[in-house]
């Protein structure tokens, strides 16, 4: 059943309110597993958003006027992604949302003469082209299992759709990886200092414009872990343990990975990702057709 207006408002705001703090959050659990793993103390746990702070008290630099239209352009899709999201709305609308606050961000790193800039926003692209499918396939296995594209009724259905969706759900986790911006597919950008020279897509941003796009990756970081939720929403307690699971994985491939280059990523997301999906995808529609007879 999809929420009732009250109710799906209720959850879009939570949502624009309490993300940045679980995502902020998630950051610098991050960093100190990540410093532990390297046999560092490591920062606070709250030291993103010390970051962030700090980063909003510079200078707002830019080098053309449009990138402040771009970054918040940026920060607004991830929210209505999310909020879409959470308050139970269309899961091809999210997607559509998600991808197009992705594109204002590689527009804004065009809108530079740095050639690493540029480097950065192309590889960005690139990231786009080898994630999306997955992301599209996996919304429509859900749609296999649950015969809805609504992000409401999939989240309260009691069929374990990880048990019918298990290459889907590898499948997406490769992807994640990607998303989350860590090893070996950081491409055009990472969240360690250690890992970079220079910043790829972001730059040619300082200051807010920087903290802006800090605050979006906290969007994206509670919206993509809740689509690992929708794997076990059968039981929320199992689905939790599983967003924990998955992200400490993600955390340890990052720090037992190095870069690899985009040809390789491309390859994995599409012909290991994507054979996962497809074959779990022919399964599934051959089983059900099967049933039906």
């Amino acid at each position: 059943m999809i929420p009732d207006l009250t109710v799906r408002v209720g959850a879009a705001l939570l949502y624009i309110i309490l993300a940045p703090l679980v995502g902020g959050l998630v950051v610098g659990i991050d960093r100190k597993v990540t410093a532990r793993m390297q046999g560092r103390v490591g920062p606070p746990v709250l030291q993103p958003f010390y970051d962030v702070l700090k980063l909003f008290e510079k200078e707002n630099l830019v080098v053309a006027t449009a990138q402040n239209y771009y970054v918040l352009s940026y920060l607004v899709f991830m929210a209505v992604a999310g909020a879409l999201f959470f308050s139970g709305g269309d899961m091809l609308l999210v997607i559509f949302a998600f991808t197009l606050s992705h594109i204002f961000l590689v527009l804004g790193a065009y809108n530079s003469f740095s050639p690493y800039s540029h480097i950065g926003a192309e590889r960005e692209l690139i990231q786009i082209i080898a994630y999306e499918p997955m992301i599209i396939l996996t919304a429509v296995g859900m749609y296999m299992v649950t015969k809805t594209f609504y992000v409401g009724e999939i989240a309260t259905s009691t069929i374990p759709i990880i048990m019918y969706l298990p290459g889907i759900f590898i499948g997406y986790l490769i992807v994640l990886t990607i998303k989350l911006r860590k090893s070996p597919f950081d491409l055009s950008t990472s969240h360690h200092a250690h890992q970079e020279i220079v910043k790829g897509v972001t730059t040619d941003f300082t200051g807010p414009n920087l903290a802006i796009i800090e605050i979006s990756h906290w969007y994206e970081y509670v919206f993509l872990l809740g689509v690992v939720y929708l794997f076990f929403a059968f039981n929320p307690f199992i689905a939790i343990a599983a967003i924990i699971v998955a992200y400490f994985v993600e955390i340890l491939i990052d720090n037992t990975t190095s870069r690899v280059k985009w040809q390789l990523t491309l390859r994995t997301a599409w012909i290991i990702a994507g054979t996962l999906c497809l074959v779990n995808l022919g399964v599934l529609y051959y089983l059900q057709g099967v049933l039906t007879l």
